[in-house]
């Protein structure tokens, strides 16, 4: 089963994915798949509110990161990272549970990175927000290391989060029941 997704001016398909026996959500990934990276970055500049950096965890979100920095002439972006690398130093973490890895996991923040941000105005990206576990880990990461997100943004806002007044973002993805008929 798939869900055929309107997004940038771009069309996809995605494969629906069971969560639980009565519940299903659309993959929608953008490695790979330059043309939908390209279009929803510069559909997503169009929308940001003035901001110094931009942050986004990894890794779905790094093609879209990379891009937006890319067309909007910067030279830097942030990572928050699923593994302290050993490079890595002041290290800053938080826990983190998303409907899309199994168990809780941690998420990671240099702190050369958590340096250049202190009173810095913070843009947070993803390329999808469903319960909004891991933008509050990646905002948490940002207040410990001083910075005031400025904007919380996504190209798809997934079931509840389409809800939300503090997300930006281009289109909603609804989730599916187990016939894969969208759920309101």
């Amino acid at each position: 089963m798939t869900y055929e997704m309107h997004v940038a001016g771009l069309t996809r398909n995605l494969p629906l994915c069971p969560l639980n026996e009565n519940l299903q959500i659309g993959a929608f990934v953008i490695f790979g798949d330059v043309e939908l990276t390209v279009a929803c970055a510069r559909e997503l500049l169009k929308k940001a509110p003035e901001f110094d950096y931009m942050v986004a965890p990894e890794a779905k979100a790094i093609p879209l990161i990379h891009e937006m920095a890319r067309q909007g002439g910067r030279n830097d972006y942030f990572l928050v990272r699923k593994a302290a690398k050993l490079y890595m130093q002041g290290v800053f973490e938080v826990e983190d549970k998303s409907i899309t890895t199994a168990g809780t996991q941690k998420l990671y923040m240099d702190g050369k990175d958590a340096a250049k941000m202190k009173g810095k105005r913070i843009l947070i990206l993803d390329d999808v927000i469903s319960t909004g576990g891991s933008l509050a880990a990646v905002e948490s990461l940002v207040e410990q290391a001083g910075g005031n997100v400025v904007g919380r943004m996504a190209i798809l806002a997934e079931g509840d989060a389409a809800k939300r007044d503090d997300i930006i973002y281009l289109e909603k993805l609804p989730l599916f029941d187990a016939k894969g008929k969208p759920i309101d």
